[in-house]
């Protein structure tokens, strides 16, 4: 690894600036899932054992630098507090200036301490260094434990880690290992399944994986916009027809590379978009002008089983189905559980990540099954794409 942990630093009588990512959902004042929280507790709780005084650094929402009442991290305090029981946790209303100096100084060993949102600050997302020096006036040691905000190039998020004496947090850490395992230095064959609605939103993911990986699997809208690429007729079907010229450079550069692409063999049709739809099974060239394509149907599960199952490394981003309403998320269902499957039984490395990934495999009681689940979004998928994020880039050693 390219990084620094917690393992390598001194941190006993340090304030360490950590950068955590709590932006969690609210309602009536009350955080309503606070999954976020809880995941950075074995940082903090590190940090105290090592005999560092963690000072907690985050976002929370787009108040675009303005101070906006109801995006005050003050709000996540009660929850913060709980998944750190018998643990003293302090808030400071500004991070930076004299209010959060006053609260730095006055913390005792043993004691954590929250400043309020930095995006209060129209300086943090322009990445401004007076900002980020600031900041650092504040601690000796600079941690991020934010996976979640490292594709911005944030005062927070990079501008800070160049100041300061630098570290992965466990959760950043664990991360960063999963997806090295995932598409740096993989065990081959590599599967990556890649779904949703449109091509146009994963061109650069698509253009990266099929010279990475031995096997890509297209699911969703994206895979009717493939099928109208080989002239295949798709009736009613969610497709990008402008995009056909494009699929076809990707299948060709797909077959230049090694990589096999993987369509539907066959698919499920409805004539409504709806929970409990009458529906059919037909093969893929054979969809009804007046139908819509909304699922793989249980050939394509099949042909995935065994992919799966000659696989060592698997990546997964997007459903291959309409996965919120059944009986379309049948196909995402089957092949997700059989992937957390061999993956129980130690004959795959699985990583996945993106919103509706995650919902989706939660949703299939298959989430627990894989390696590695992350809930970052637009930084996942950034790293899939192959691009550099400058929050880990500015932890390199």
């Amino acid at each position: 690894m390219g990084w620094k942990t917690l393992d390598d630093m001194d941190l006993a009588g340090k304030v360490v600036l950590v950068r955590v990512d709590v932006n969690v959902p609210m309602e009536n004042g009350e955080v309503t899932d606070a999954t976020r929280i809880e995941k950075i507790v074995p940082t903090v709780e590190d940090i105290l054992k090592k005999g560092g005084k963690p000072v907690l650094l985050a976002h929370f929402g787009r108040p675009k630098g303005k101070v906006v009442d109801e995006m005050s991290l003050r709000l996540v305090l009660p929850a913060l507090q709980k998944a750190l029981p018998g643990t003293k946790v302090s808030f400071a209303v500004d991070c930076v200036g004299p209010e959060p100096e006053q609260a730095v100084a006055a913390m005792l060993e043993g004691e954590v301490l929250l400043l309020e949102n930095t995006r209060f600050h129209a300086g943090e997302e322009k990445n401004d260094p007076e900002l980020a020096a600031a900041m650092a006036k504040l601690g000796q040691v600079y941690v991020n434990d934010a996976f979640s905000a490292a594709h911005r190039a944030h005062a927070s998020t990079e501008g800070l880690a160049r100041l300061l004496p630098s570290a992965a947090g466990r959760l950043m850490e664990a991360e960063l290992k999963a997806l090295e395992a995932a598409l740096g230095h993989p065990e081959r064959p590599v599967v990556a399944v890649v779904g949703g609605a449109k091509v146009s939103t994963k061109l650069d993911l698509l253009g990266n994986l099929v010279g990475r990986v031995d096997h890509l699997v297209i699911g969703g809208g994206m895979a009717n916009t493939f099928l109208v690429a080989q002239g295949i007729e798709i009736g009613k079907s969610l497709a990008e027809r402008d995009m056909a010229d494009t699929a076809r450079e990707i299948l060709s550069k797909a077959k230049a590379a090694g990589c096999t692409i993987h369509l539907p063999l066959d698919v499920v049709v409805a004539r409504e978009f709806k929970a409990g739809a009458a529906n059919e099974t037909v093969e893929t060239a054979a969809c009804p002008a007046d139908a819509m394509i909304l699922d793989a149907g249980p050939k394509t599960v099949a042909a995935l089983s065994e992919v799966f199952a000659s696989a060592k490394t698997l990546i997964w981003n997007g459903p291959l189905g309409a996965f919120e309403i059944e009986p379309f998320d049948a196909a995402t269902n089957a092949a997700a559980l059989q992937v957390a499957q061999l993956t129980k039984a130690g004959q795959l490395i699985s990583v996945a990540g993106g919103g509706d990934t995650v919902a989706a495999l939660n949703k299939a009681g298959a989430a627990e099954g894989f390696s590695y689940i992350s809930t970052a979004g637009g930084a996942f998928l950034e790293w899939m794409e192959g691009k550099e994020l400058p929050g880990v880039a500015a932890l390199t050693v």
